[in-house]
């Protein structure tokens, strides 16, 4: 909020679970400071008889907390928060996801540095197993993908990624959702990898930086700035490429409703 700021060209409203979406009051404000802020300990859903469990969430364990520019207003300012339920004995696969999106007329206004930084900052603070931060078509194109010519089109610019148009993989573990321009790891994926210096000696590409931050943590930036990237006009993302053949084995794989997508899904892995 204090890069973006308040308003309706911006973050103007919020949706909280299964309230309505409503415009961002004082009031809102000070209900969503204190879910956000408060450390008491949640009843675990398994607890209870499943006719109670959705009632339980509904009384304030809070799931999903989402910031837009209001009902309708896609102008492409979002934040969304989606916290795991601590199910009891915990799902070995279940995350919690955490998305924020810019319109690329923010990028084009403040430039790539503003940008990075933010990311960067908002990367520090937060306990990740994986992440990243590129070019991305948002969920509200859905219907645009069922489009054969749509489809084909997105497809000669491999940078853009739309898994966003798919409903949340909360069950995706420690899998990572593609190559981007920042790529953030930890572990277990990290550790796996060798840590570090061992994945800097797989990666040549002179567009490509692996640097650490924290403990167990790095961020490996391609390039100076996001790419779309131009199958037609010879630009196949050869960093990206790199990469993802260092990372397929912990590639999330294609969903199994997505089989059409296999080739979007591998595009920097097929020969």
């Amino acid at each position: 909020m204090r890069a973006v700021g308040e308003g309706p060209g911006t973050i103007h409203s919020v949706y909280l679970s299964y309230d309505e979406d409503s415009p961002l009051s004082e009031e809102k404000w000070e209900h969503v400071y204190r879910l956000l802020l408060s450390t008491r300990e949640w009843s675990f859903p398994g607890d209870y008889e499943p006719a109670h469990r959705r009632e339980i969430e509904k009384r304030g364990a809070e799931r999903d907390i989402l910031f837009t520019g209001g009902f309708g207003n896609h102008n492409g300012y979002e934040f969304e928060y989606r916290a795991r339920i601590p199910w009891r004995p915990p799902e070995p696969n279940a995350v919690s996801l955490l998305s924020a999106t810019l319109p690329t007329e923010y990028l084009e206004q403040h430039g790539v540095e503003k940008v990075r930084a933010l990311v960067m900052d908002m990367a520090s603070q937060l306990p990740f197993a994986s992440g990243h931060a590129g070019l991305a078509l948002k969920f509200y194109l859905r219907r645009l993908l069922t489009d054969d010519r749509f489809r084909a089109g997105i497809a000669r610019y491999p940078g853009f990624d739309f898994r966003g148009a798919w409903p949340h993989r909360e069950q995706m573990g420690s899998r990572i959702d593609g190559v981007h321009w920042l790529n953030f790891l930890a572990n277990p994926v990290l550790a796996e990898l060798g840590g570090a210096e061992e994945l800097r000696s797989y990666l040549h590409s002179p567009r490509t930086t692996v640097r650490e931050f924290g403990d167990n943590r790095v961020v490996i930036t391609l390039g100076e700035g996001p790419e779309a990237g131009d199958l037609c006009g010879g630009q196949d993302l050869p960093a990206y490429r790199e990469l993802a053949q260092v990372l397929e084995p912990w590639l999330e794989p294609v969903p199994p409703n997505l089989q059409e997508e296999r080739g979007w899904w591998n595009r920097f892995l097929d020969s």
